[in-house]
């Protein structure tokens, strides 16, 4: 076992992917099964996702979603990756996730994006546009006054019961992300792996101009990607197929579709655009056997200095995507109870590792990149 990946956290963000012959409400018990299995192999964290008005995505209302998950399971910390600050006024977010911190302490992330809807009439269904995406520093800032007490922008209101809870704090890197979460010193969320060179360029943004705050002492860098193990490479290859296809339909149609078994992806005809946007959409994942997935994660890994990875992989199969999980689990280290919360209610640590919990001072000095 790597040295390095059992000194790493691991988590599980689920988008909630709609499957044909399979419905949104299926969708979402299935989000809902897959972090009970999370729970199950170790793994540190789970987190549901954002999408207004997307066939292809059930998963619309994070937080509630978020509550159904943190209900099901015990130990496993849960949040979102993520709430889209944009789409919602701060006072009702604080609201919400002081709700959840409330019922499931010592359990709870706030994961925070900048994404709007995606298309104009979405956006126009929500009610936000570009104005609420360009002050999201702002709205940030608003949000954790909130929480933490300080905000002076509507006086003699406060969030109850959020104010004066625990509710770490992230901030997911789209575009000039990683400057926010540097400025506003919180841990950022970046992805994908396989993007790996503008990946680098943010962390380092991120890490040049961290500030350290009340929430986090130093830089944390969580990477997020998709992450595909089998029994063989073609095996794992097939696991990135529906979502590969599914991502170069929307590119060329305007429709985000339910993911579709992969031998289905394999015999259908799609135009030169379509099947070039498809054929780069497998190219890059972290994926293969149980010994190059290692490989690859240990190179991430010395690259980005990552504290953690978050794994995202999306696909039709979802017993071969448990399985993936279980391999992941098998070659990280990951054990069952490694999530256990402890007697404060927070959730346990790496074996081998000295970690604090998000937004707590660490007494493990920040990973850089090696190499």
């Amino acid at each position: 076992m790597s040295s390095l990946l059992a000194a790493t956290r691991f988590s599980v963000l689920d988008r909630s992917r709609t499957r044909e012959g399979h419905d949104g409400p299926q969708a979402l018990r299935d989000t809902v099964s897959l972090a009970q299995e999370a729970e199950r192999l170790g793994y540190h964290r789970f987190w549901v996702s954002e999408h207004h008005g997307v066939p292809g995505v059930a998963g619309s209302a994070p937080t509630v979603l978020a509550a159904a998950v943190a209900a099901a399971t015990t130990s496993i910390r849960v949040g979102t990756g993520g709430v889209m600050l944009p789409n919602h006024r701060p006072f009702v977010v604080a609201e919400q996730f002081g709700v959840l911190a409330a019922l499931f302490p010592g359990r709870i992330d706030m994961g925070l994006g900048r994404s709007l809807g995606f298309t104009e009439g979405v956006r126009r269904a929500l009610g936000h546009g570009k104005e609420e995406a360009e002050d999201f520093p702002g709205r940030l800032a608003e949000l954790l006054g909130w929480i933490d007490g300080g905000q002076r922008v509507h006086p003699g209101v406060r969030a109850h019961p959020a104010e004066g809870l625990a509710v770490p704090a992230y901030v997911l890197a789209i575009g000039e992300g990683a400057s926010v979460a540097a400025a506003a010193g919180l841990p950022l969320v970046i992805g994908d792996l396989r993007g790996r060179e503008k990946m680098l360029r943010a962390i380092e943004t991120y890490r040049r101009g961290f500030r350290p705050s009340s929430r986090s002492e130093r830089p944390e860098v969580i990477v997020a990607g998709t992450v595909a193990v089998a029994g063989t490479q073609e095996a794992a290859r097939r696991l990135l197929m529906p979502e590969a296809w599914a991502m170069a339909h929307s590119r060329t149609r305007g429709v985000f579709p339910p993911l579709a078994p992969a031998e289905r992806v394999e015999r259908l005809p799609m135009p030169a655009r379509e099947r070039r946007l498809y054929e780069q959409g497998l190219d890059g994942h972290v994926h293969g056997t149980e010994a190059q997935v290692t490989e690859q994660l240990e190179k991430a890994l010395k690259e980005t200095g990552a504290d953690e990875v978050l794994v995202t992989t999306s696909t039709y199969d979802r017993e071969a995507l448990i399985d993936s999980l279980r391999r992941l689990a098998r070659i990280t280290g990951l054990r069952a109870g490694d999530s256990a919360p402890g007697a404060d209610g927070s959730t346990g640590v790496r074996r081998s590792a000295v970690l604090a919990e998000p937004g707590a001072p660490s007494e493990r000095a920040p990973r850089r990149p090696q190499g």
